[in-house]
């Protein structure tokens, strides 16, 4: 099967690039290239014999060139984590760009496309969460990505689709929650709030399962679905667990949420003006402040996706492969 993946330079894009090719597909990767993170994934995805296309999803010519012969396409190209530049970025990236790529779809009679969304455009809900609760995202990041899921949607007339809403997700490859690691080995780590919010994480492996088995079911077609883990972990016992992988303790002090909130807004307001990204930002602060609680009943109904990592196992592997590589 041809596959093609945009954001494949990514976390999750590489990992899902190399699965496919482990399961015999021809492997196109579409991403970005220009930082040390995306040109050391690229050489894992090349070294497991796959295609990388340096471009944008703004290049609407390159990705109908990209498009031609394929038979599935996993969308993950996003801007998701920039805090320092316009709104209209997003715009033009996740919704804008989404549509070059199903243009292309359609023009090449793509057999599949599915396009990875996020649990971000729901903003900020009590309870359990599925694929009926209301959405209200609270940047510009979940907006745009909302926009995103209903043109995709719109194109269910035209185009075999389907809408994954993707967790928090870690495991081996990812750098984001490395830094939570190095923090808490180094002993820097203090919670801030009072870390019983939830997190309702899921392990790449899982996930990347799930995004394959969204390709190939018949029932997943046209529909919404959320991926994620076994179990929501409240923000202290997630750092306990890390801490417990690193044979290490946990600083008992717990800071006010409401001060550094605080302290993210002036910055925002000070610091975004003149084009510099925040250290702190209210983004951030999402870490020790949101809840999620996610009903995975969808996906099992339609697909039988069962993730397979507790978050204790999880650990263990990610740790195990930061220290392989050298970073922990």
């Amino acid at each position: 099967m041809n596959i093609l993946i945009t954001g494949g330079t990514g976390f999750i894009g590489s990992r899902l690039a190399i699965e496919c090719r482990q399961r015999g597909d021809r492997v196109k990767v579409l991403g970005q290239t220009h930082t040390d993170i995306e040109k050391e994934n690229q050489k894992i995805i090349e070294s497991a014999g796959a295609i990388v296309v340096s471009g944008s999803m703004m290049d609407r010519e390159l990705i109908f060139e990209q498009t031609e012969g394929i038979d599935v396409v996993y969308h993950l190209a996003a801007a998701q984590h920039e805090s320092n530049i316009a709104d209209q970025v997003f715009r033009d990236v996740n919704v804008e760009g989404t549509r070059n790529m199903l243009d292309a779809c359609v023009y090449h009679k793509v057999r599949r496309m599915i396009h990875g969304s996020t649990i971000g455009v729901y903003g900020h809900l009590d309870g359990q969460i599925d694929e009926q609760s209301v959405c209200h995202p609270d940047n510009i990041y979940g907006k745009t990505k909302l926009e995103g899921e209903k043109l995709v949607l719109s194109y269910r007339d035209k185009l075999p689709v389907t809408v994954i809403r993707i967790s928090e997700t870690y495991g081996p490859g990812d750098r984001r929650l490395l830094k939570l690691f190095k923090a808490i080995q180094n002993h820097m780590f203090f919670m801030i709030g009072s870390g019983k919010n939830l997190h309702h994480l899921i392990f790449i492996d899982d996930l990347v399962n799930g995004i394959i088995q969204s390709g190939q079911s018949d029932a997943a077609i046209g529909n919404v679905m959320i991926l994620a883990g076994k179990n929501p972990i409240t923000t202290d016992k997630m750092v306990q667990t890390i801490a417990d992988e690193l044979k290490t303790k946990v600083p008992g002090f717990k800071a006010p949420l409401s001060m550094f909130m605080m302290v993210a807004v002036i910055l925002e307001f000070l610091l975004k003006p003149l084009g510099i990204s925040p250290p702190l930002h209210r983004r951030r602060m999402d870490f020790f402040r949101k809840s999620f609680v996610l009903s995975g009943s969808k996906a099992f109904d339609m697909m039988n996706f069962q993730p397979q990592y507790g978050f204790r196992e999880g650990v263990a592997a990610t740790a195990g492969w930061y220290r392989e590589t050298g970073k922990l």
